[in-house]
């Protein structure tokens, strides 16, 4: 008898922020990763007795420097990754802080409107998470100074 292999536990966060340029509309973070030679949002691995909202928040700061406030959980992508499953959670977060460096992991951030965010992805399903986001809230996000 086989058992399924053990799924790959991971996640990550469709990271966005206002455009610092006065006009306030939405940038999404896509960072490039040259061990894979892709475009992505950042994402990884859970850690033994992590949850996903921590891995998602940590990823983020280790892949982009950036701090965030995690928002709405997005869809869960399901893929294969050398023949096992992996399951990736994924959440909309807003950028609280902090600035980019590159790593051996990630070399490259970019903050672009959401158009251009879906063209630079390398794959369909991040493109996808794109959509998801702007069906959330169209092309301005919301606004998380009002109290």
């Amino acid at each position: 008898m086989t058992t399924a292999p053990t799924p790959i536990l991971a996640a990550g966060c469709v990271l966005w922020r206002r455009s610092p340029y006065g006009d306030g509309e939405l940038e999404i973070a896509v960072v490039y990763r040259p061990k894979w030679s892709d475009w992505s949002h950042p994402k990884g691995k859970q850690k033994r007795g992590e949850d996903a909202r921590h891995c998602a928040v940590r990823e983020v700061l280790e892949e982009t420097g950036m701090t965030c406030d995690l928002g709405t959980e997005l869809p869960t992508s399901h893929y294969q990754v050398e023949g096992r499953p992996k399951e990736v959670r994924y959440w909309a977060a807003e950028a609280a802080g902090g600035s980019f460096r590159p790593s051996r992991e990630v070399s490259r951030m970019l903050w672009l409107s959401p158009e251009a965010a879906r063209a630079r992805l390398t794959r369909e399903r991040d493109r996808a998470l794109v959509d998801d986001l702007l069906t959330l809230w169209g092309p301005r996000p919301p606004d998380s100074r009002q109290a």
